[in-house]
């Protein structure tokens, strides 16, 4: 399904505008959600090996889907039944935003990579919240919250307050939460958060019953991950981290669009983030979300390898189309079978 996928459909897709297509194929996905009983039932994963318990969530899958492509909860039923354990929409801020100008959606097919520059838009917290009460699927949803982004330096208490009113208003839709405390695209969102005691403020500010994630980019180097891990240590509501693209380019791309890069660049940064913080936290509190350059099984389980509980993909969806999902979780299979482990829960960081 794949090949067929990359000798014919995307030929075709990739000659029109990326923003376009994406915004289409999530049209066509909500419209489709009919479908999805069917489609759960062809691409669920059949292996129990790959079930895993992770903050007290139980998936049927260590492979989801990551923040990004549904932004607004709009074909989370559909996304769900393509055979992932999670879905993880947003990111969402408390208002409405429309984001960076265009174009701000670019492929680098030689590189199997894409460079975004979206700027966060979105529906805002209230609108998705009606959208994810009514959802049907019964997959774990996650629900990624950002600073709106006005395009505009704000006060510190402004922005920590916007990311306490969405969380206020999606806790109650959402199997779990990232905080998105990094986002490369927008004044903000790259380094507002560096800040300890900023960091302290917002999840002071916090009262949650779900599993919470900080969603955070590679660190500059060992004392400031340990800044960071310091500064949530006394938060017990803290489940874990997930891994998001760095500002900037990554080693080997060269273009001046503007924007961070994803896909299979993205890999060294972020297995190198996995496994520093694998080997620094606290294992008995705290579980990692990997993602980045995950185009196949190989891929992922080098992550849960470095120490990931979960792994997200999103680029491999546009280059290798949905039926990576299944290729990935049958190569899951067969390296466990190959290594002689029961389960992918028993790899997790075994490499780091």
């Amino acid at each position: 399904m794949v090949s067929s996928y990359e000798r014919i459909v995307r030929p075709a897709l990739f000659r029109a505008d990326p923003e376009w297509i994406h915004d289409r194929s999530i049209r066509f996905a909500q419209r489709a959600g009919f479908l999805a009983p069917l489609l759960d039932r062809v691409f669920r994963p059949a292996d129990e090996r790959l079930a895993v318990d992770v903050a007290g969530l139980r998936m049927r899958s260590p492979i989801g889907l990551a923040a990004g492509y549904d932004k607004n909860a709009r074909a989370v039923d559909l996304l769900a039944a393509l055979g992932f354990g999670h879905v993880e929409v947003g990111s969402i801020s408390a208002d409405h935003s429309d984001g960076n100008p265009r174009p701000r959606l670019f492929r680098l097919p030689a590189q199997d990579a894409i460079i975004v520059y979206y700027g966060l838009p979105n529906d805002g917290a209230d609108r998705v919240a009606e959208r994810l009460a009514a959802r049907r699927t019964r997959v774990p949803v996650g629900v990624n919250v950002v600073n709106t982004n006005r395009r505009t330096e704000e006060p510190e208490d402004v922005i920590i307050a916007d990311y306490v009113r969405s969380v206020r208003t999606l806790h109650d839709h959402a199997d779990y939460l990232v905080l998105n405390l990094s986002c490369p695209n927008t004044s903000d969102g790259r380094g507002f958060f560096h800040e300890p005691r900023r960091l302290k403020l917002l999840l002071e500010g916090l009262t949650v019953a779900k599993p919470l994630f900080l969603k955070v980019a590679p660190f500059a180097g060992t004392p400031e991950l340990d800044a960071f891990l310091e500064a949530v240590d006394g938060f017990g509501h803290v489940s874990g981290f997930s891994i998001n693209l760095p500002a900037g380019k990554p080693e080997g791309v060269v273009s001046d669009l503007p924007g961070a890069v994803s896909g299979r660049p993205a890999a060294k940064r972020a297995d190198e983030t996995i496994r520093l913080l694998y080997q620094r936290m606290d294992r008995s509190r705290f579980t990692i979300i990997g993602s980045g350059g995950v185009f196949t099984a190989a891929d992922a389980y080098r992550k849960f390898r470095l120490g990931a509980s979960l792994v997200q993909l999103f680029t491999s969806l546009v280059y290798r189309g949905p039926g990576v999902v299944r290729s990935v979780h049958d190569g899951l299979a067969a390296l466990l079978e190959r290594d002689g482990v029961r389960r992918i829960a028993d790899v997790v960081g075994v490499g780091a």
